[in-house]
């Protein structure tokens, strides 16, 4: 009779317990990333009276908990640096004390020497660009994005323009003429306006064109770069040819002292021709330069996929960054460690380590937040019943307690 005293203080005891988990739960309401604590519970060991046909058993285990790291909602935010995991996986950050931990909050910042950190200042882990290339294929370190960065300018080499010369055209006197001009940029990044001149030639199907530069530019007068431009009796380019090396322009003795330069008007997309010659309006559609000036960093944001992309004031934007995730097969046997942080256990399966969207691992959003797994509904139903579980065991604790009196009483 009197183990019914352990029996009933053991489920007190995990019904504490119990009560315990549900208010942790329900703490991590609103904690991102949070993912809700499942109970289970377990008898212990019955003892045997008689040939065996009498078990009585001795209570309740403390119970187990384990992680339920099922998929949360997510949640678009304002910011652009917030990281909402999708499917299986973790980030990857450093602590302070250099220790590697895992975490599906996502909402990042950017301190001022430009390195990728947590809310709590954990080192977000994954790939940085490198003398202008970016690759996954080396070993993760801590992210860093240019702050406060000049992009240096970029040469031109080639421009290009998609237009249409009128069929109508006649050679004169006077010849029907078409200009265009498109901006261009030197090594110090200065602006150039390249202007092809277009006049039609008596010889059918053609026209004469004359590639040049302002003479305010350069020290001497560059020379222009002449030659003809043939179309078929279909207006599809014919001359030069798609094998033929484009027309460029040399530009040399610049004044600001940038390097010499040499411009390629690039007539073909791949094999098909940019020019064509129908009966229509001499007209540009579209225009190209592969130049670039010098540009002040005005914004960084976390694209999907877990791509980090500064954005220039050219309005040229550039992947600086790649988070790396982490999979882990068993993720119930991690440690959390607070901070919306885990650590590997001794059970724990070694972490596979790559880019988003790849073997395993699940996929990043952008401006994004993944909520806490936590069911306010059912975290009240399981207060109830644990309520009650432990409201009956206080009873078996009185009820035996007035049975042992009553026992004691029997001597008197």
């Amino acid at each position: 009779m009197f183990t019914s005293f352990s029996t009933a203080l053991s489920a007190l005891s995990a019904h504490s317990t119990a009560v315990d988990v549900v208010a942790n739960n329900l703490a991590n309401l609103n904690t991102i990333g949070f993912k809700a604590n499942a109970l289970t519970f377990y008898d212990q060991v019955s003892a045997a009276f008689g040939s065996g046909d009498t078990q009585i058993g001795f209570g309740v285990r403390r119970p187990v908990t384990s992680r339920q790291f099922t998929q949360g909602a997510v949640q678009s935010t304002n910011s652009a640096l917030d990281a909402a995991i999708q499917g299986d996986g973790f980030l990857i950050v450093r602590t302070p004390a250099g220790g590697l931990l895992y975490t599906r909050a996502g909402s990042l910042s950017v301190d001022r020497d430009g390195n990728l950190l947590t809310g709590k200042g954990q080192q977000v882990q994954g790939w940085s660009e490198k003398n202008g290339t970016l690759t996954s294929n080396g070993p993760i370190g801590p992210i860093v994005v240019p702050v406060g960065t000049i992009r240096p300018p970029k040469a031109s080499t080639s421009f290009s323009f998609d237009m249409n010369l009128n069929a109508a055209a006649t050679a004169g006197p006077p010849p029907d003429t078409f200009n265009t001009s498109i901006q261009v940029f030197d090594t110090l990044g200065s602006p150039i306006v390249a202007t092809v001149n277009l006049v039609k030639s008596a010889t059918p199907n053609a026209w004469d064109y004359s590639i040049s530069i302002p003479d305010s530019v350069v020290a001497s007068p560059v020379t222009p770069v002449t030659g003809t431009l043939t179309f078929g009796a279909g207006g599809i380019l014919v001359t030069p040819a798609v094998t033929d090396p484009p027309p460029a322009l040399a530009v040399t003795g610049l004044l600001n002292g940038a390097q010499s330069m040499n411009l390629a008007w690039n007539l073909y997309n791949g094999a098909a021709p940019r020019i064509t010659q129908f009966t229509a309006s001499s007209a540009v559609a579209a225009n190209a330069q592969d130049g670039n000036p010098a540009a002040q960093l005005t914004q960084v944001r976390l694209a999907d996929g877990g791509r980090i992309v500064a954005t220039y004031s050219n309005g040229q934007p550039q992947v600086v960054g790649q988070l790396a995730m982490a999979s882990i097969r068993n993720p119930e046997s991690l440690l959390a460690v607070g901070d919306n942080s885990f650590e590997l256990s001794a059970r724990s399966a070694l972490p596979a380590i790559g880019e988003p969207n790849t073997g395993s691992r699940g996929g990043i959003l952008g401006s994004a937040l993944e909520s806490s797994t936590v069911d306010i509904a059912r975290e009240f139903t399981n207060l109830i019943v644990f309520q009650r579980g432990y409201q009956a065991n206080t009873r078996v604790v009185t009820t035996t307690d007035e049975i042992s009196q009553e026992t004691i009483n029997l001597k008197r």
